[in-house]
């Protein structure tokens, strides 16, 4: 492709981009509902891990206030984790008007990519900023130990959507595979809730598991950007983390264009 095709491409993702978050930015009645079933479960939430504490003995790896907020950095991201796929694509998939998405002058990985992020993005806008502010003021949430830590947490957070928008797509690209996709759909939700921080903060985690966790890419997720927050991993370990969440971004998105290639090449159209 010329320059110029390129150049025309990205605009179209950027579009598509675009105009997928502002449509998502319309659901304010469903931002609402999820702000206060985030805060409701926040606060059982907390309520638990307080309980813990008070009832424990040990020295834990994480105080009762970094938990709290840690707890409540769960709550606001909650919409980015990759836990269901786009159902417009599953339908486009499962009826057959998905041979329209391949007639398209653009890169379908890339399409199915920028359809993911604004997906994941939009709601977590619009439900953090509420719940941070009434975390904050209300419910224990502390500020970030210092700017840097703060930055280190934007930065990171970027990282996990780019992660989070990867793992998405890939799920996706199965349903074309498997038409019906549900096996996967229903397999990857509750082992990135798990591995990732979202069930239990990871520090908490058995002493025996941490290696693994520390290796697979779930943490990159929630558990990191999280820690960063809070100081408890230190800033000048945030390029460690990022390289860490940028190889398993990178081989994501090559797996998955690597299956999209295969998938496309076997694709049998069914529907009508």
């Amino acid at each position: 492709m010329t320059f110029a095709a390129h150049r025309v491409a990205y605009a179209g993702y950027i579009a598509i981009f675009s105009a997928r978050f502002r449509m998502l930015l319309q659901y304010r009645a469903a931002a609402v509902a999820g702000f206060g079933t985030q805060l409701f479960w926040g606060l059982i939430r907390v309520m638990i891990f307080t309980a813990f504490y008070k009832s424990s003995t040990q020295k834990q790896p994480l105080t009762l206030r970094d938990t709290v907020t840690y707890i409540w950095l769960i709550q606001a991201t909650f919409a980015m984790i990759p836990w269901s796929i786009d159902t417009e694509v599953r339908a486009l998939i499962r009826n057959g008007t998905v041979a329209y998405e391949l007639l398209r002058p653009l890169d379908l990985y890339t399409l199915w990519f920028s359809r993911g992020a604004a997906s994941r993005l939009a709601p977590t806008i619009l439900r953090s900023i509420p719940l941070f502010a009434v975390a904050i003021l209300l419910f224990g949430m502390q500020a970030p130990p210092s700017l840097a830590s703060g930055l280190g947490w934007l930065l990171t957070t970027f990282g996990a959507l780019m992660l989070s928008t990867a793992v998405s797509t890939l799920v996706v690209i199965s349903m074309v595979l498997t038409l019906s996709g549900e096996g996967i759909s229903r397999f990857v939700p509750p082992l990135i809730y798990t591995l990732s921080g979202m069930l239990v903060p990871l520090p908490l985690m058995p002493g025996w598991a941490q290696g693994a966790l520390n290796f697979l890419p779930f943490r990159d997720l929630a558990d990191v950007p999280f820690r960063i927050y809070i100081g408890n991993i230190p800033v000048h370990d945030l390029a460690q983390a990022l390289a860490h969440q940028f190889i398993w971004t990178v081989t994501l998105i090559w797996l998955g264009r690597a299956l999209l290639a295969r998938a496309s090449r076997r694709l049998v159209i069914q529907g009508g």
